[in-house]
Order: structure tokens, then sequence, then C-alpha cells
């Protein structure tokens, strides 16, 4: 299912204004995870209400306090971004199609991916302490501005 792109552009909003790069095509996704170098921190963002209410806000939490953080920031949305979204589960391998849901790439090996259920199960600050966490442990140098 495709959504109307005027709908889905503020949610798209919320983690581009968080310094998201969005990967609108197949080249995108390969470019980003397969020449990639350092940590990416890739979403896959979706309309329904755990993106709104957990997953969107914990990412932003967890950017806002992170000592570290991820070199990258990437994002497809799930029912704007059909071909892009289909590559990241391609990457993904046998894990289960999941929207809303995050996974933590580094030197274009996945490290780490959060899954839906464990999205809408917590809360934003649950989260944002997971995925502070999984920085702490795989994105290197404490950082002193910015992405």
């Amino acid at each position: 299912m495709r959504y109307d792109p005027q709908m889905i552009q503020p949610y798209r909003d919320e983690l581009t204004r968080l310094g998201f790069k969005e990967l609108r095509t197949v080249e995108d996704v390969d470019r980003s995870i397969l020449e990639g170098k350092g940590t990416n921190l890739l979403v896959i963002n979706s309309v329904c209400g755990c993106a709104a209410g957990k997953a969107r806000p914990a990412i932003g939490i967890a950017l806002q306090n992170a000592g570290v953080r991820p070199d990258t920031l990437t994002t497809v949305f799930a029912g704007g971004d059909i071909e892009s979204t289909a590559r990241v589960r391609e990457h993904l391998g046998q894990i289960p199609p999941s929207s809303p849901s995050m996974a933590l790439w580094k030197d274009g090996r996945l490290v780490e991916f959060i899954p839906r259920y464990l999205i809408e199960s917590r809360d934003a600050g649950t989260i944002a302490t997971h995925l502070t966490h999984l920085f702490e442990e795989h994105c290197g140098q404490p950082t002193t501005t910015g992405n």
C-alpha cells in the first residue's frame, strides 16, 4: 500500500529535522549500506501510532542525550518508499518485515535490529535508553557537536 505523499510528509519531517537522510531509491539504500563506513542508524519509518508515540520520540531523545551517536542517520518510509524499503528488507536477510523498526549498521554489517514488537511494547524513554546503550557500544568516540 502506498500512502499519499502529502499525508506522510509530516512524519518524514520528524526524522529529517533530526538530521536523517532519506533513502528514496534502491541505489541510495545500496550505497548507504554496502559502501557506508562507520555506523549508520537506519530507521524504517511508519504512519502507525507506535512510530508517532514511541519510535520517533525515542530517536530524538537518544540523539539529544547520547554522548556518542551514529556517524550517519538514514531512513526509508514503509508505504511511501516502496522500492527502497523492500531493498532495506533484502539487506536484513531473514529478519521478518517490521515497521517501524531500527537497524544499526557498522561498516556495512548489521549489528543490531529493533523490530516493531520491541517498540510497541516499550515507552519512548526505555527505547531511547536502549538506543543510547547501542550507540555507546558501537559508535566510537564521544561527539562534541551535532551530527
